[in-house]
């Protein structure tokens, strides 16, 4: 897990482009999602985390976005709800 905030622009961007970061996530919320997101491009800068895939977002204790990764949100909530029981 790597914090916005202790990357540089170019550092960024370089990480993207060799595919060692594929997802965003919120460290408040513990949420996950695709990079090109609306809700996360929104989000600020000190409050975003970046992941290489999925595995190390739940590893982190993230859950995936439900505005973009749907279809893993609801399996994702499908396990709470059985896990409650």
């Amino acid at each position: 897990m790597l914090l916005h905030s202790q990357l540089s622009d170019s550092e960024l961007r370089s990480k993207i482009r060799k595919q060692e970061i594929r997802l965003g996530g919120n460290k408040n919320l513990k949420l996950y999602g695709l990079l090109g997101c609306r809700s996360g491009k929104r989000m600020k800068k000190g409050n975003r985390v970046f992941f290489t895939n999925e595995s190390e977002a739940l590893q982190n204790g993230y859950r995936p976005c439900g505005h973009c990764m749907k279809e893993e949100y609801q399996q994702w909530r499908l396990q709470q709800i059985h896990h409650l029981k």
